[in-house]
């Protein structure tokens, strides 16, 4: 990877191919607008000082069109470059005139792969900008807010814009962590179960991994909200600042399923290494009591396997029968013997 701080050309460092494009959305206490294009020129006179415009930037391929949407808005260069690569770090950092958050979202796919998501959220004085790899409805549910104004969420500024944003990218979190949660809950539920537990190793492997990429972009969340709720910064409003608080909430709520869930991954490993141990310990046990009923079976062939001519079962004419007989007498005495100790 090259020095971002010696090029001043923009780069998309991620695989999403979908094409950019933007959605814009404006609004004052009596009215909504919602525009779409490909081009910045197409929306940008749709941007007025007196509503709050709330611009969704779907696609990253298009970096000019990036560049030009952060000089418009005063966007610093290294903030755009981190906006292009989607593995930067999760982060939260206060500039004079906006807010930038580096975030990402989950989803599980049809075979249970957890893929993820960079998502960019800017907050100025009366704008939001939102940057998506890929085309996504994760916001609609916002969108629909404005056009009925629940909540009144028309007559406020735009950190409570930025604050029910913060609120869908949390419930994605809860829903994420809980589903690895539930996961982790049948893996220990099955394991306690010898028989049940064959594919168990790579599910808890899965699981792990699942686990280490929500870990990686909440945990530094923990910290940097905090310092953002306890900063004297102008953009959030002391009015606004209970909804932050709640955001704050479900964060923390986040934070304490993904303890748990270390905890119980750790116990899983003990428990999956412990069952391995049972199990090999029920297969030891089965085939020291086949061994041990074939001992004396082994010990009675061996005396009349030798060569003695003296021997007087060699002459006997039902000594062959009567080796038979005295062997399956012996071999069932030795299994009725295990299954009474329920050793077999």
């Amino acid at each position: 990877m090259k020095n971002n701080l010696l090029s001043e050309k923009l780069t998309y460092m991620g695989e999403s191919n979908t094409p950019t494009h933007l959605h814009l959305c404006t609004y004052n206490e009596t009215e909504t607008h919602e525009f779409s294009g490909d081009k910045f020129d197409e929306i940008k006179d749709k941007i007025e000082e007196n509503k709050i415009s709330w611009l969704q930037i779907h696609g990253l391929q298009n970096t000019n069109l990036v560049r030009e949407i952060g000089e418009f808005f005063n966007i610093n260069f290294l903030v755009i470059q981190d906006i292009l690569n989607p593995h930067h770090p999760t982060k939260i950092e206060e500039y004079d005139n906006h807010l930038v958050l580096v975030l990402k979202l989950f989803k599980l796919d049809k075979n249970d792969q957890l893929l993820k998501q960079q998502l960019c959220i800017i907050q100025g004085k009366n704008f939001v900008l939102s940057f998506f790899e890929d085309e996504n409805s994760f916001f609609n549910d916002v969108i629909t807010a404005i056009q009925n104004n629940i909540l009144k969420i028309r007559n406020r500024e735009s950190d409570y814009l930025l604050s029910v944003l913060l609120n869908d990218v949390m419930a994605n979190y809860r829903n994420t962590i809980s589903s690895v949660e539930d996961s982790l809950e049948e893996m220990e539920t099955r394991l306690l179960t010898i028989t049940s537990a064959s594919d168990i190793g790579i599910r808890i492997q899965t699981s792990r991994r699942q686990y280490m990429r929500v870990k990686r972009a909440v945990l530094p969340l923990k910290d940097q909200y905090s310092k953002l709720l306890l900063s004297d910064n102008e953009l959030l409003h002391k009015a606004n600042r209970l909804f932050f608080n709640d955001v704050n909430d479900h964060l923390q709520f986040v934070l304490q399923t993904i303890e748990i869930c270390r905890e119980t991954l750790s116990s899983l490993v003990d428990l999956y290494i412990s069952n391995n141990d049972l199990r090999m310990n029920d297969i030891m046990k089965r085939l020291t009591v086949v061994s041990t009923i074939f001992i004396p079976l082994t010990f009675l062939v061996g005396v009349w396997g030798m060569n003695f001519k003296s021997m007087p079962e060699l002459d006997w004419r039902y000594g062959y029968l009567t080796a038979w007989i005295i062997m399956i007498i012996v071999g069932f005495i030795g299994f009725r013997f295990f299954k009474k100790k329920k050793w077999y």
